[in-house]
């Protein structure tokens, strides 16, 4: 039972977010509404004649209908954004229906994003959670008021149960719906009271309550866009641009044209269309495609080999300046000072996305506009590059958001050309048409995690703690490549590109982190950690060759140098925990154990791999143990699973995935020869989930950088070797072994 919410004195900050031009945006209807438990799509499609609110709407028969702005792949926002408000508003869950928002940055933009609906960098729960909590208590807020006005009693004297307003001392109750049968909504939304974080007690937050999307998952009856079917739709295929820049200059179709079920073949700028009556002729004619492709290409004559070397040159040139990222006291000068210098070098290959569903859209042109169905990470931005391809005003794009299989970043912001194929097809074609990309196409016109070469110098004193760290990072730039206006904004600085760098828990009173990025040609994004990937990879390899120099056990070590904040405390916690259950002291045969930690925004991550070696350089993972404390758990089964998902990815990026670029094009096709993990390959996954009452920070993607930095620590306590570049590869292992004088025996 929660009390009346009291009344603050009105102001014009946060606690008034959801007055706009409609005033509160929550309503009542009469009615039982058509919804289904799971809506994917438009209100206004998902519920036909009754018109819901923005964000919450009670119907007469109880129901309660909750917006969800955030994209659903996997990660369970769908869920965990509704989740919130119900509980502020104290409904009963059981009658809770989801609904995915519409496109609308102004509506539901997420506060992390400026506001941009955009659902990417663990950021949806975190980004949303304060205002989702202060919308829910104003509509609790509403509804009693309006049972206590229909008692003409006072307001102070009613309290919520889930889906009631009650009298306690009449005996008295209302359930939500009875009261949407004559409530009145205020113009402007009540400045009310929310608990703090702190002393919050959650009847829903923090409760293993089941994800709405998964029972169709399991059934078959989720949509996805590729399950799409629109009368007298067609299918398209593209055959793109060998590399990003390159145009057709002449097209032979003659053998396309030819194959049975081909209707059409589409000129395009950046490629070829073809459009058929089934997938499989689109596929074929694509491949029967003879084009002339213009020399014209970015990233033609670059490689990875070329790029290693460039980079590496640079960011052991002190004379070339980067852009600060991370400045605190003057850490050049201090290392010039320390007792002790340590220094190394780190890299990254490209990576690729690999996301389970390949891209597809379904677009349908007509007179009235154009209706799009697909899975995006950025709703907004895949309406506007719509429009903007088409030559049409915004309104003229009917938006329906999918289920996505997956997206890890390749389905976000600048990344929506999979859209605009389907609207350009459908355009041409007259009809609707679905494009789907292949395995092939995914891979070969990927945008990837870009080419790293990190470099680091410590200075120590003489008491063994690290006084100064200096870290330049030389990649492909990211954010000019997928954001430009936001990059023009940002003043040279790669937030994607440079993330994890950053060391906020450990007392280093020098500190340098520096940006170099290369505009290399090669199209880029981010990828399920974005730098930090990289980046916490290079500092904690890093971080452990400093203990090792200074015979300092790796758990020891890095306890020693972090600060006292309350940061460090939960820090210091998850590294010993994460030593405890892997029983760290413990000495196996033939097995090495390596730690790894991360503060990523704000989430404390410590994990341990336990590796051994085979002759032929195969490093296999016998156990990975990980302890994650990302504050308040809103979900906590779904972050213990999104956990150990996000340690499978990061496996795959530790030991097998790269993509190599030659002359500016992408050599691997699928998944023979760019290699994910297999069933065979995942380790005994040990997760330990602290609940702590601060603030919630993100967890889909945070477990994935402390999988490369421990597997490569376990190898070194294993055989004495460093492995400094990702992924470990078995003929990069036996080289490492070879030059080191090392045997396998």
């Amino acid at each position: 039972m929660k009390n009346v919410i009291a009344k603050k004195p009105v102001n014009a900050g946060r606690r008034r977010f959801m007055v706009g031009a409609a005033g509160l945006t929550f309503a009542v209807a009469a009615g039982a509404p058509a919804l289904q438990q799971l809506l994917v799509g438009t209100a206004e499609a998902a519920t036909g004649s009754v018109k819901l609110n923005h964000w919450v709407t009670v119907f007469t028969d109880g129901t309660v209908a909750i917006m969800s702005p955030a994209a659903e792949m996997g990660q369970g926002s769908l869920t965990a954004l509704p989740l919130i408000v119900a509980d502020e508003m104290d409904a009963d869950w059981a009658k809770v229906r989801i609904v995915a928002a519409p496109p609308d940055d102004k509506l539901y933009g997420n506060p992390a994003f400026r506001y941009l609906q955009y659902t990417a960098g663990s950021a949806t729960v975190t980004g949303y959670f304060n205002n989702l909590r202060q919308f829910g208590a104003q509509v609790r807020y509403v509804l009693l008021d309006n049972a206590a006005q229909h008692w003409s009693v006072p307001l102070a004297e009613v309290v919520s149960e889930p889906g009631f307003a009650v009298h306690p001392k009449s005996g008295r109750r209302l359930s939500y719906g009875e009261i949407a049968a004559f409530a009145k909504i205020p113009a402007q939304a009540p400045d009310v009271v929310v608990t703090p974080v702190d002393k919050a007690q959650f009847r829903l937050i923090g409760k293993d309550v089941p994800r709405v999307d998964v029972a169709g998952k399991v059934n078959g009856s989720a949509q996805y866009s590729i399950d799409v079917q629109v009368p007298g739709m067609v299918y398209g295929a593209i055959l793109r641009e060998p590399m990003e820049g390159a145009a057709p200059e002449n097209i032979d179709d003659r053998e396309a044209l030819a194959i049975d079920g081909v209707l059409q073949v589409v000129r395009l700028k950046y490629g070829v269309g073809v459009i058929a009556q089934n997938p499989w002729a689109a596929f074929k004619a694509k491949k029967a495609l003879k084009v002339g492709w213009s020399a014209q290409a970015t990233g033609r004559g670059f490689s990875n080999d070329k790029g290693y070397a460039q980079f590496a040159a640079i960011a052991g040139d002190a004379n070339i300046k980067g852009v600060a990222w991370e400045t605190a006291g003057d850490a050049p000068a201090t290392i010039g000072k320390a007792v002790t210098v340590v220094e190394g070098e780190y890299r990254a290959d490209y990576a690729y996305h690999a996301q389970m569903e390949p891209l597809n859209s379904v677009a349908a042109v007509s007179a009235a506009g154009c209706e799009i169905w697909c899975g995006t990470q950025s709703q907004t931005v895949a309406v506007t590059a719509v429009a903007q391809a088409l030559g049409l005003p915004e309104t003229k794009i009917k938006f329906n958001g999918m289920l996505l299989g997956g997206g890890f970043g390749r389905r976000g912001n600048r990344d929506v050309e999979f859209i605009v194929d389907s609207a350009l097809l459908s355009k041409a074609a007259g009809k609707p048409v679905k494009v789907m990309w292949t395995r092939e196409d995914d891979v070969h016109n990927g945008r990837f995690r870009p080419l790293y070469v990190n470099r680091i110098r410590a200075g120590i004193d003489d008491k063994g703690r690290i006084t100064a760290w200096h870290h330049r990072v030389v990649s492909g730039r990211v954010l000019a490549f997928m954001d430009p206006v936001r990059y023009k904004t940002a003043q040279g600085r790669d937030n994607i590109a440079m993330r994890g760098t950053e060391l906020p828990t450990y007392d280093i009173p020098h500190r340098l982190a520096e940006g170099l990025q290369q505009d290399t040609g090669i199209r880029t994004a981010p990828l399920r950690a974005i730098g930090v990937g990289q980046n916490s990879f290079a500092n904690e390899v890093f971080m452990d060759e400093v203990a090792a120099k200074l015979g300092v056990d790796p758990v020891e070590f890095r306890i020693r140098q972090l600060a006292g904040t309350p940061l460090a405390r939960r820090a210091k916690h998850a590294i010993e925990e994460v030593a405890r259950m892997a029983d760290w002291g413990r000495k196996r045969q033939g097995r090495g154990l390596g730690l790894a930690y991360l503060d990523y925004s704000g989430t404390q991550m410590a994990g341990v791999a336990e590796v051994s070696l085979a002759r032929d350089g195969r490093i296999r993972v016998h156990d990975f143990w990980c302890v994650i404390d990302a504050g308040i758990a809103v979900q906590p089964d779904n972050i213990v699973a999104q956990t150990q998902s996000s340690i499978v990815y990061g496996l795959g990026l530790a030991l097998t995935e790269r993509i190599d670029i030659v002359d500016g094009a992408v050599k691997q096709s699928n998944f023979y020869d760019y290699h994910v993990p297999r069933m065979s390959d995942i380790p005994n996954i040990h997760i330990k989930l602290v609940q702590t009452r601060n603030h919630p920070t993100g967890a889909g993607q945070m477990a994935t950088p402390l999988v490369p930095s421990a597997i490569a620590n376990a190898l070194f306590q294993l055989t004495g070797v460093r492995l400094r570049q990702q992924p470990l590869l078995p003929e990069r292992v036996l080289h490492a072994m070879a030059e080191a004088g090392v045997s396998l025996a």
